[in-house]
């Protein structure tokens, strides 16, 4: 059981990897490589090599003199183009993200709802055989079938309010029970 989850998730991995358009490639690969060393590396190395060249030594006419604008100008045309970059990297993550927190909230609804009959079945049982159960409040509630309407609703109505906002609607007005 525990392999074929694995293998499922892999699998799954696998597919949203080879599903990437070209574009996603490579912004992932740009931000990949932005994200590392060798990139600051090459960027010390540029700016060195940049600022040594526009000093006028070696004989060397400036074509960029003090205070480096064209440099300003490329570097921030990089930085545009890098957060781009890394935006379109971190919305395809964030749909995958997504993705995944919607399979989790399935298999725990799931889950759930084989544990209430589990529960259910057991109480069954309990009665037939005619065998004492402890006087439990919580138990007939676990029992009970959860409704993510209503809970998500009460999680809702839980979170605090920014600040300025009226709540306008029936549901907000209600007390959570």
């Amino acid at each position: 059981m525990l392999e074929r989850n694995i293998d499922a998730i892999v699998k799954h991995r696998e597919e949203a990897e080879s599903a990437r358009s070209r574009q996603e490639r490579i912004a992932d690969w740009i931000t990949w490589f932005s994200g590392n060393l060798p990139f600051v590396y090459f960027h010390a190395v540029w700016f060195t090599l940049w600022i040594v060249a526009n000093l006028g030594l070696f004989g060397l006419p400036p074509f960029d003199p003090f205070p480096y604008g064209l440099l300003t100008m490329i570097v921030s045309l990089e930085a545009i183009f890098l957060s781009t970059f890394v935006l379109v990297s971190q919305n395809r993550q964030a749909l995958l993200a997504d993705r995944r927190a919607d399979l989790d909230l399935q298999t725990n609804l799931l889950a759930e709802h084989e544990i209430t009959r589990v529960l259910a079945m057991l109480d069954a049982i309990c009665k037939q055989l005619d065998v004492k159960k402890p006087h439990d409040s919580e138990l007939q509630s676990l029992v009970e079938d959860v409704e993510p309407e209503k809970l998500l609703s009460k999680l809702e109505s839980a979170e605090p309010k920014p600040q300025g906002t009226k709540t306008s609607s029936a549901r907000d007005a209600e007390p959570a029970k």
